[in-house]
């Protein structure tokens, strides 16, 4: 909630305080005047020294709440901006000449000539109340800067701030002796300044910059003296003058008396005023945006990676103790935060993501990219608007939503991903000592010693099937397996390691169980968890490229980051940008897992052992760029997905629908989710050098055999998990030993 800080039109009770009060003051004034001298300078001295060592923290270090600023990895593409107050300091340096003139005539004519009180000024407000009834309190500049700052300071109480402005002597006094103390330590530029970034002009802006931008749309370096001139005028009563909210002919007419006093200083003369007054008000308002509802124009998808960014932050101890603590740190403490999203690759994922189903589909494509050695994210996608709006027919999440469907978390755990958990049964293989070579006479079905009912059954046993066992059936090994693949063959890899190990293995690559089924059964039957490796855990598209990236890095596994650099107002440099890595596989054992990978996509493998893929359009989309990856279907074809990556990016998209996992998106969707991952890993590689990935050491190639067998397609009839024909008697005919 912002704090206003703004003088109200006096009212009679108002005006007869301030003519008591300054009357009263005045009369101080003139009895100090008439003492000797040496007296005089003597209480004077009194009066101020000691004091600054005794203002409160907020006067002498100020914490004014300020803006944040969120922008992408280039440094210069704003996403959204952070505030409980629409403010953000600029030194003097940066504030156009005019504008420092045109304050001080508005507000102070003889801020350069007194020391925080201006006697003359008390004297004449007396005058001007008497004669005139009007409300003037003959407050400095500095005067004003102590009653701003106390009034909004966050460390003080609302009764304190409440009191910063109460009608009475002993504030006006304590006023007086903050004022002396603050000209005795700071210089008159420094007082000014620190003047301008906290007075509020109306229509929400507080500081010159903030103002600047929000009636003009520019720095107030670039502020001309017609729009210094009114902006100054603001400052008295900034809700009845601001030309937005309020009274655009006041401001005006306050401009002109701006003007006029800037003459009576000398900061311009009669003609630059009148050139000025004659000039119409031209506004060019802004509206800031303000967390990650309002993202900038034309970014409507970023809101996604700016929720998970914030959720990020409030976990992070460096701004503050508590989440509420950390929560006001982005909102109040004026940091510029570089994050790690590409621009490029986020507009292209966009694309991609709406290009595939629109923002008005129930069927959703969450889209995320990871780079490898860092964790830091580069995009993050959805065809849906991060919007708090609602949404027709009792719809959750379509076609707005600010559930972070991408990430995971509150009410989402994810989507199934299907054969894309493959992966981790194979490095749980080649971590136990098998071999990329390890091979088994596929079936079309498998019996296992896992219990199940229903048409996964085979007398009481799971037995899962190939989904195109034409294709799929016969001797593999882990390259084929992984290209083709290969139900039983993977299902049987589990069981030779454990199905357990595969749990812990998807695990340690940062896989997280946000479903409370899949959570319990990763922490009481893991090691009964056969279907594991065929992916009916849920996921999310951000957890599975970083595991594929952590392969990519070649066992280094880091840490999610959304953030490059935090910088402070006072330019320092938080330690909260700096990638968290540590290796978590064998070098080797992830060297030979993307050898496998190398299958899918359509190349091959570094020993030749690839014979044929599900995703081969890969290899033409990148022309040949060293590229892995694996398709995943789910049961029915109810989500589709494909992880690729290469040593630079691991981009990873699913296909659900996420108010309804029940509704299939239909396996025809896989091809067009393979094309957008390919394009999004294109538009982050280019003009990056191509790299190779590293053959594996031969110990974990083991001796390839490769049986006769009849010519291999290049592509499956169906997608991997839809079951063929329930006929045991294929089962039996298929059964190997």
């Amino acid at each position: 909630m912002a704090i206003l800080v703004t003088m109200a039109t006096p009212t009679p009770l108002s005006r007869l305080f301030t003519v008591v009060l300054t009357g009263a003051l005045a009369g101080l004034v003139l009895a100090v005047a008439v003492l000797p001298g040496n007296l005089l300078l003597g209480f004077a001295a009194k009066t101020a020294l000691g004091h600054y060592a005794a203002l409160p923290d907020a006067l002498r270090t100020p914490a004014t709440p300020q803006r944040s600023y969120l922008y992408a990895n280039d440094g210069k593409t704003l996403i959204t901006t952070f505030y409980d107050v629409n403010r953000t300091d600029v030194p003097l340096a940066e504030i156009a000449p005019v504008m420092r003139e045109a304050i001080v005539a508005a507000e102070d004519r003889r801020f350069y000539d007194h020391g925080g009180v201006d006697l003359r000024g008390m004297l004449r407000a007396v005058v001007s109340n008497v004669t005139e009834g009007t409300g003037q309190g003959g407050s400095t500049l500095t005067m004003q800067y102590v009653r701003n700052v106390l009034k909004t300071d966050p460390s003080r109480s609302a009764e304190e701030r409440a009191a910063a402005t109460e009608p009475t002597i002993g504030r006006k006094l304590q006023e007086i002796r903050y004022a002396n103390a603050l000209e005795e330590r700071l210089d008159k530029d420094e007082i000014l300044n620190r003047y301008l970034n906290i007075a509020y002009f109306g229509s929400g802006a507080y500081g010159v910059a903030a103002a600047s931008q929000r009636y003009f749309s520019k720095a107030p370096a670039d502020l001309t003296l017609a729009e210094a001139a009114l902006l100054a005028g603001l400052v008295q009563s900034p809700e009845a003058y601001s030309p937005i909210d309020g009274d655009a002919d006041a401001a005006l007419e306050r401009r002109g008396y701006v003007l006029d006093s800037m003459v009576e200083t000398g900061a311009i003369t009669s003609e630059q005023a009148a050139e000025a007054r004659s000039e119409e008000l031209t506004l060019v308002p802004s509206e800031q945006a303000n967390g990650c509802a309002a993202t900038a124009s034309g970014r409507d998808g970023w809101g996604f990676f700016c929720d998970y960014l914030r959720r990020w932050w409030t976990t992070q101890p460096e701004f503050g103790e508590t989440v509420a603590e950390r929560e006001q740190a982005l909102r109040r403490g004026g940091y510029t935060v570089v994050t790690t999203l590409d621009p490029e690759i986020q507009a292209t994922a966009q694309r991609e993501a709406t290009s595939i189903y629109g923002y008005d589909n129930p069927h959703a494509v969450p889209i995320a990219a990871v780079e490898p050695g860092t964790g830091r994210i580069l995009g993050m996608a959805v065809n849906r608007h991060y919007s708090l709006e609602g949404n027709p027919d009792g719809q959750v999440n379509y076609p707005n939503t600010v559930n972070p469907l991408i990430s995971g978390g509150v009410d989402v755990a994810g989507y199934q991903a299907g054969s894309t958990f493959k992966l981790f049964t194979m490095l749980a293989a080649l971590e136990s000592g098998r071999t990329l070579s390890t091979g088994f006479d596929a079936p079309s079905r498998l019996p296992t010693r896992y219990p199940a009912d229903g048409d996964s059954s085979c007398y009481g046993r799971w037995c899962p099937a190939n989904a195109n066992p034409e294709w799929m059936d016969g001797y593999r090994m882990m390259w084929d397996g992984f290209g083709r693949s290969v139900n039983t063959y993977f299902v049987w890899l589990a069981e030779q390691v454990g199905p357990e190990k595969v749990v812990e293995m998807a695990q340690r690559l940062g896989i997280t169980f946000r479903a409370e089924n899949d959570a319990a059964f990763a922490e009481n039957d893991a090691a009964d968890w056969g279907a594991f490796t065929l992916g009916v855990a849920a996921t999310t598209p951000l957890d599975l490229a970083n595991a594929y990236a952590t392969v990519a890095a070649e066992g280094t596994y880091c840490t999610l980051l959304p953030v490059v650099s935090v910088t402070a107002p006072d330019g320092r440099q938080l330690a909260v940008g700096d990638p968290s890595c540590r290796q978590v596989l064998d070098a080797d054992v992830a060297r030979a897992a993307t050898d496998a990978a190398r299958c899918p996509v359509g190349q091959q493998s570094a020993f030749g052992q690839c014979n044929g893929g599900t995703a081969t359009a890969v290899n033409r989309i990148l022309d040949g760029r060293p590229v892995a990856g694996k398709t995943g279907s789910s049961d029915q074809a109810a989500t589709e997905s494909f992880v690729g990556y290469t040593p630079q990016v691991a981009v990873a998209g699913i296909a659900a629908n996420p108010d309804d996992p029940s509704d299939p998106v239909g396996a025809a969707v896989q091809a067009r989710v393979i094309d957008a991952v390919a394009r999004i890993i294109g538009t982050a590689v280019e003009g990056q050098p191509e790299q190779a990935f590293t053959p594996p050491s031969p110990e974990l190639v083991g001796t390839p055999r490769r049986p006769v067998e009849r010519e291999p397609r290049t592509e499956p009839r169906r997608t991997e998990e839809e079951d063929p024909l329930s006929d045991l008697r294929r089962w039996l005919q298929n059964r190997r030993g």
